[in-house]
């Protein structure tokens, strides 16, 4: 496993991340300690979470997952950088939240935190992470509220995700006015087939020394083999969400096409080369795989050694063209 810092920290993170949004709702409990024995074991020492996964009634699950699996012993906490999220409505019915039972106000901060960490069963959680933009709640409150957790020793690092790159320089100047350390990551949806995040997100990011996060780096499975696997008859992500409905799209059929027929060619498979892609771009720290089994683990893993010639690289532009840095992109 390579390694990195997570943006201008010093804290070391693996090239991947485990992401375990599927543990619980896909995945049961004792499979899901199976897949994070697997990860830590082949290094990945990343994982990702958030407080509403599980998801409906049982939101939470996936904290309560990793929390018994870290309850094993074998240092597998202190072995592990932890990242969860907060914003979500945690009410388990799915009704209207509470006032102050969402978003980013301190009270919710501080209430989000006590119960991860409870359900966790850790004393601290690496990065915290603002699963959205709330924009009702100004910049300071925020980071008065984390200032307090990391004196605590509750919180280390703070991390968005879903921001807007005028919400980093916002979010990281406020910081700066406060002697704060600010944002140290964005985590955000980009891949080959959805580079939108070049124009803004990733220069911000880079200017104010945030490490990228990319999230979906499959784009929903579009990337991972989806008109094969339909060839096949395979049934899967592929059958509803994302890559369902770009795929109805004939346009976008022609470039996945002409992805898999030049992988194909290569003797490359198309998930593991959107992965290592993804490790060649400026500024990413490491993509977040979501394996549901260790099969796909091990997929994920080899794309790390997975090394992309100048010329395939070229070739990939020009099948999923970027949007070109901003302002150049919309200005000339």
């Amino acid at each position: 496993m390579e390694y990195t810092q997570l943006g201008r920290t010093g804290l070391k993170v693996s090239r991947l991340v485990l992401g375990t949004m599927n543990f619980g709702p896909q995945t049961d409990e004792a499979d899901s300690h199976t897949i994070m024995d697997a990860a830590l074991g082949a290094g990945v020492n990343f994982f990702d979470t958030a407080n509403a996964y599980g998801w409906g009634a049982n939101k939470g699950r996936t904290e309560e997952i990793i929390g018994s699996w870290f309850a094993k012993g074998g240092d597998r906490r202190d072995k592990t950088v932890l990242a969860t999220k907060v914003y979500a409505n945690m009410s388990l019915d799915d009704g209207p939240a509470y006032p102050n039972h969402d978003k980013l106000s301190a009270v919710n901060i501080r209430r989000s935190v006590e119960a991860s960490l409870k359900r966790l069963g850790t004393d601290r959680i690496d990065l915290y992470q603002f699963h959205h933009v709330d924009r009702d709640t100004p910049w300071d409150e925020i980071w008065q509220a984390i200032d307090v957790l990391v004196q605590q020793g509750k919180v280390l690092y703070a991390g968005s995700s879903n921001h807007a790159g005028w919400h980093l320089a916002q979010a990281n100047e406020t910081a700066r006015r406060r002697g704060s350390y600010g944002l140290v990551s964005e985590q955000c949806l980009y891949n080959l087939a959805e580079r939108r995040a070049e124009m803004e997100v990733v220069p911000a990011a880079q200017a104010y020394g945030l490490g990228i996060i990319p999230w979906s780096p499959l784009h929903g499975g579009l990337l991972g083999g989806a008109l094969r696997k339909e060839r096949e008859g395979g049934t899967g992500r592929t059958s509803a969400g994302r890559a369902f409905d770009a795929l109805q799209d004939p346009a976008v059929r022609e470039r996945v096409q002409a992805y898999e027929d030049l992988l194909a060619k290569h003797g490359l498979e198309p998930g593991e080369t959107a992965l290592a892609w993804l490790l060649t771009r400026p500024g990413v720290t490491g993509p977040i795989v979501g394996p549901r089994t260790t099969d796909q683990l091990a997929s994920a893993l080899r794309a790390v050694e997975l090394e992309l010639s100048p010329e395939l690289l070229s070739a990939l532009d020009e099948i999923f063209p970027g949007p070109g840095p901003s302002p150049e992109a919309f200005a000339w």
